[in-house]
């Protein structure tokens, strides 16, 4: 009789407990990702998308920096929930931050290919955290396991993406900007350092090179002399506004830390990141990244994978306000 009394306490309990972790697992609609998410439902799901992204990365390696900044911008507005991949008037895709965004087509080859193994099972939002890694990767980065189960959201408003980290930003916008999604200033410095792949186009820190002041030669002060007539001959004043350069300079085809080494060196090409070295809260995460005497030196790509889990569960979407689309730029 006891062990009855006993075995039914415990159901109870199993219960009980059971309850509660499905209801922290689901806090204001958001649900927990895990790894291994599709280990059952569609084994291979993992590979397909990183076999796609490697094909597509071997004829234009363009689309490496181009998804991990897809990646970034999804999760920063609406969370990461594929609403930044959303077609139509208005939609985050059509806003000005998004419209230099690559790598579209990946993610549409990704679903395709993922809808004929297992039809309505992959969300694009998983797709598009698996595609940030895997790019990482193929640019010599670490890489680090990919927490899934996301599920694609039906909201994408371009008005929102005021929510993204600018390239104007002071650094206490940027950690406000960060802090607000559960990012702390490490984060923000780390995630940032995702810059040592990619480019910029003239016309997002040419301002910094003619009358950004006036006094002396009219440049930011924070440039590199030497850099800063390297940028007039890429960017003249009066020149091409879509011409490109490296965001990490000496290094932007590799995923590494020198990126850091540029913004010690005053050779950062954005304002915002430029701006890492020369405030205190945040040179200081800079210089750990760079080994500095006396610092507790932190490790560049491992930090990196650890800050882009955190981000990557960011706003996740559940059954109730989410889906699996069975086209990534359309709602179901």
């Amino acid at each position: 009789m006891l062990h009855k009394y006993c075995s039914s306490i415990s159901l109870f309990m199993y219960f009980v407990l059971v309850g509660l972790a499905t209801t922290l697992l689901m806090v204001q609609g958001q649900v927990t990702t895990r790894v291994g998410f599709y280990s059952r439902t569609c084994p291979r799901a993992e590979l397909i998308v990183k076999q796609t992204v490697e094909a597509h990365f071997n004829s234009n390696p363009s689309i490496a920096p181009g998804l991990l900044r897809m990646h970034f911008h999804d999760c920063f507005v609406q969370g990461c929930d594929a609403s930044v991949l959303l077609n139509g008037a208005n939609t985050e895709k059509t806003a000005g931050p998004n419209r230099g965004l690559r790598g579209w087509e990946v993610i549409d080859d990704a679903k395709t290919k993922l809808e004929t193994a297992c039809p309505g099972v992959v969300s694009c939002a998983d797709i598009l955290a698996l595609a940030a890694r895997d790019s990482v990767v193929l640019t010599k980065g670490f890489s680090w396991n990919v927490p899934t189960g996301r599920r694609d959201g039906k909201v994408s408003l371009a008005s929102e993406t005021s929510n993204l980290p600018g390239f104007t930003d002071s650094v206490d916008v940027q950690k406000a900007k960060f802090q607000a999604l559960g990012l702390n200033t490490q984060d923000l410095v780390t995630l940032v350092g995702g810059h040592t792949i990619g480019t910029s186009a003239c016309q997002f820190f040419r301002y910094r090179l003619y009358n950004f002041t006036t006094t002396g030669n009219g440049a930011d002060p924070t440039i590199n002399p030497l850099f800063l007539s390297q940028l007039q001959s890429l960017c003249p004043q009066n020149g091409d506004a879509s011409r490109r350069a490296d965001l990490d300079v000496g290094s932007a085809n590799q995923f590494d830390a020198t990126f850091f080494r540029n913004l010690q060196n005053s050779r950062g090409i954005l304002e915002s990141d430029q701006k890492l070295w020369t405030d205190a809260s945040t040179k200081s995460f800079v210089q750990r990244f760079l080994g500095v005497r006396g610092l507790q030196a932190l490790n560049f790509n491992l930090e990196f994978g650890r800050s882009m889990v955190k981000m990557s569960n960011i706003g996740t979407k559940s059954a109730t306000n989410g889906e699996i689309r069975r086209i990534c730029s359309a709602i179901n």
